[in-house]
């Protein structure tokens, strides 16, 4: 009987149009080549349903059965490298973006690559929250001040109107996406992330917090869009929680 290698194995494992390997055999000793074709179906089912729930936007935007259609394709051409489902699906926004049939929708990309901030943010690790009584200092101290991003906190900046698009997907509803492009922050201040639209300019602010103090900061994001709003920025930091307090504040 000849012996089954784990390429060939893995090989006919997503792909059911691949006969089932000669040679397995089950603890008794026994060909299990019907055992392997229920098993393969189950873990193909068991993929294409941790998709639907981990890009619920995307699925929403493209229709449930176009969806249906599209995911086992991503499935076969990219199995599982961990057995960590939290952590599939991470090549699904590339995947979107070099499927040709789907060049019309050139948003779902970015939308995929929402949902995956989402779902991070959901499982990234908690922290002390920011203490805002930290910014009651004189202006020159507050411009050297240095802030860190909560984990769950995440930015996404889109040339597409990413959080309209949000939107849509959860409120078919809701008012059309506008013909511009949106960033958008996700944070976790309870248990469930939450999305919100950033003003101009607010993503480049946050983003530049990673090394910089908020005065050179503040900066950065007044030479990249003249119009940013530190104020309206900060409210939305704090009241979403985006921020937590380092070893050094605790």
């Amino acid at each position: 009987m000849p012996h089954v290698t784990q390429s060939k194995f893995r090989a006919a494992l997503l792909e059911a149009s691949v006969p089932v390997p000669e040679g397995l055999i089950d603890a008794q000793g026994g060909p299990a080549g019907r055992r392997y074709a229920v098993y393969r179906n189950n873990v193909t089912v068991s993929l294409v349903e941790a998709m639907k729930v981990a890009f619920p936007s995307v699925r929403s935007l493209l229709g449930q059965q176009n969806f249906d259609s599209l995911v086992p394709m991503f499935v076969r051409a990219h199995p599982p490298k961990t057995p960590l489902m939290m952590h599939y699906g991470a090549e699904f926004p590339t995947f979107l973006e070099g499927f040709e049939p789907l060049a019309h929708l050139g948003y779902l990309g970015d939308v995929a690559r929402l949902d995956l901030a989402i779902r991070a943010s959901y499982h990234a690790a908690d922290a002390a929250p920011f203490d805002p009584t930290v910014l009651q200092q004189a202006p020159e101290q507050l411009a050297t001040l240095h802030l860190t991003a909560a984990p769950a906190t995440r930015i996404i900046r889109s040339r597409w109107p990413l959080f309209d698009l949000w939107q849509r997907a959860r409120d078919t509803d809701a008012p059309a996406p506008r013909p511009t492009g949106q960033a958008v922050l996700i944070t976790r201040p309870e248990f469930d992330p939450q999305v919100h639209l950033l003003p101009t300019g607010a993503a480049t602010w946050l983003g530049a917090l990673q090394t910089q103090p908020i005065g050179p900061a503040v900066e950065t994001a007044t030479a990249a869009a003249p119009d940013f709003d530190f104020a309206a920025t900060l409210t939305l930091a704090l009241q979403s929680q985006a921020f937590c307090k380092t070893q050094k504040d605790i």
